[in-house]
């Protein structure tokens, strides 16, 4: 059984119903604060970036192409903003992971009711820093090679029709694993098991990888994408992965 796309696509929107709870709200607060100070210090550098090139641009334009700057300007605002999501949603992954791994285990403990043998307490999580950021780092080679081949794909004629599709699919199972490698870590499983048990619920891990994906582009709005794809990833280990992983 490989899952479900849809049921994939309603693990995020179930996790963020679950970022209400009381309890789990004092484990958002540091990574939130974190991506709202990173997204506003990288939005005004790439507004100030944009602006310039956008007043550049037109510079050079010839007056009887004057009608383009209304075209250039919200896509130039459009890509700024969906760069600056995406960027500072990676760092705060790498920054934050101890948090998140706290979160996936309260959430777990939660759904389940049973306790989870991780982290105990703050403390215990901020000494995991320095581990934390060699797993993000082991998820960044697994995805460097994936998209260095789709980058030259994109070069190649009539193959590169298919690239945008393969890289929303790249982005997609790449934004699984990220997530679901939270909660599964929790359990001490290597990255390896992590993909394997992704990888025997294809449909479900493409399904909340692909929300993910599109949410996470969405200025402001990706401010709540991480804890709410954390508490989602979690409860995808709790229905299926478990059972994938034994």
């Amino acid at each position: 059984m490989q899952g479900s796309v849809f049921t994939g696509i309603n693990y995020f929107f179930r996790g963020m119903m679950l970022l209400k709870t009381p309890g789990l709200r004092r484990f958002i607060i540091i990574p939130l604060a974190t991506n709202i100070l990173l997204f506003a210090l990288l939005g005004a550098a790439v507004y100030g970036y944009v602006s310039q090139w956008y007043e550049a641009t037109l510079s050079w334009l010839p007056d009887w192409l004057d009608f383009l700057s209304w075209i250039l300007a919200p896509i130039l605002w459009l890509l700024a903003g969906l760069l600056t999501g995406y960027v500072s949603t990676l760092i705060v992954l790498i920054l934050t992971s101890p948090f998140h791994a706290l979160l996936a285990e309260k959430v777990e403990e939660q759904v389940t009711g049973e306790p989870v043998p991780a982290l105990e307490g703050l403390g215990a999580a901020l000494l995991q820093l320095p581990r934390g950021i060699l797993r993000e780092l082991s998820k960044l080679i697994y995805y460097l090679p994936m998209a260095l081949a789709l980058f030259i794909l994109s070069f190649i004629p009539l193959l590169n029709t298919a690239a945008p599709a393969l890289w929303f699919l790249l982005g997609a199972w790449m934004m699984s694993l990220q997530f679901a490698d939270y909660p599964m870590d929790n359990h001490r499983l290597s990255f390896r098991a992590v993909r394997e048990v992704c990888a025997r619920r294809r449909l479900s891990s493409l399904g909340f990888g692909a929300i993910v994906a599109l949410v996470a582009g969405i200025p402001l709005v990706n401010l709540v994408v991480i804890p709410a794809a954390v508490a989602g990833a979690t409860l995808f280990w709790c229905e299926e992965g478990r059972q994938a992983a034994s």
